[in-house]
């Protein structure tokens, strides 16, 4: 893991120094678990680790846990599992998605090939649930495994929508639900069952943890139209280029007229990368990215308002504050 994370948001934690601390106690966790007799797995699993990240789904196993009073090392292993399972969702996803580029470099499959990063993201994906085991509590392995079955889900369902130009609104945000925001959902979840939180507590931080997750997404896909390669770490069109009929395209289609309609559905339907000038005059002519952020906005509100149920602390700031850094964030 890069010994300087880009975590969102961090010049708002609380208590900064102990923050960084945390979570270098989380490098060291991963470095530690990432060591493999297998010569190729130390080294797909380094170069992927090592080009850092946002580390927000670890950051909210050590807020929750924070925030309720937990602070028992257990927190450690648990934001590394969270951070493997993640890292081997992206390894896979680069082989399904053909990517080339992440985190400002080339992915791990552009440079080992797609056999090796399918066989050591199933190596890490494996490491994750020895760690979980490791904390001996049947609920942590409940949330754990269910959370990667749903990911799972959400893969395959997006996969069956691409190249889909009548997908629905519902369906794309289903495919949000499942893919991306399941695994914040359990890493807030984490915290409180860590803690024994009590089942409305428990809900209330996986409440703020699917929110926030979906409007992570939100701005991600609003990214891909609004952003630039430099600042994403990876090529814009991106989703264009894979058929992807995310939230952007969706309301620049239902807004526009018959030929912006036309332009679009042809440009999902074949991955047409080359109008992707032309895609981006349509979502911004129509309001669709404003329409998106508004809806990411809408998911922070809602996960802000989750937090009601935490005394007040430090780590609840910080909690209130990521929400509003997910908004503000072009990367």
């Amino acid at each position: 893991m890069s010994a300087n994370p880009q975590v969102l948001g961090s010049d708002q934690h609380p208590s900064t120094a102990a923050m960084d601390a945390e979570m270098r106690e989380v490098d060291s966790v991963i470095r530690r678990r990432l060591t493999s007799e297998v010569a190729l797995v130390d080294q797909i699993a380094r170069y992927i680790t090592s080009a850092g990240g946002k580390r927000i789904r670890p950051l909210l196993v050590l807020l929750f846990s924070n925030a309720l009073g937990f602070k028992g090392p257990e927190r450690f292993e648990l934001a590394a599992s969270v951070e493997f399972i993640h890292t081997a969702t992206l390894l896979h996803d680069d082989v399904v998605d053909e990517s080339g580029l992440r985190r400002g470099r080339q992915t791990s499959n552009a440079v080992f090939g797609n056999a090796a990063s399918v066989l050591v993201g199933d190596f890490i994906y494996s490491r994750a649930f020895q760690m979980m085991v490791s904390v001996n509590q049947m609920r942590v392995l409940q949330v754990l495994s269910d959370a990667t079955n749903v990911i799972a889900e959400g893969e395959v369902l997006q996969l069956m929508n691409m190249h889909d130009a009548d997908l629905q609104v519902g369906d794309y945000l289903k495919v949000i639900r499942y893919k991306t925001a399941k695994l914040f959902e359990a890493s807030a979840r984490l915290g409180a069952v860590l803690a024994h939180s009590p089942p409305e507590i428990e809900e209330a931080c996986a409440d703020y943890g699917r929110s926030l997750g979906t409007a992570f997404q939100l701005i991600d896909d609003l990214l891909d139209y609004e952003g630039s390669t430099t600042e994403l770490g990876k090529n814009v069109g991106d989703d264009l280029r894979e058929g992807k009929p995310t939230l952007p395209l969706l309301i620049a289609m239902e807004r526009g007229d018959e030929k912006d309609r036309a332009l679009i559905r042809q440009a999902i339907q074949n991955g047409e990368v080359e109008r992707l000038a032309d895609v981006i005059a349509i979502v911004r002519r129509t309001g669709a990215l404003d329409a998106t952020r508004d809806a990411a906005r809408e998911e922070t509100i809602r996960a802000q308002r989750s937090l009601a149920v935490l005394e007040d602390s430090v780590h609840k700031e910080a909690l209130l504050k990521l929400c509003e850094r997910s908004l503000e964030r072009s990367a």
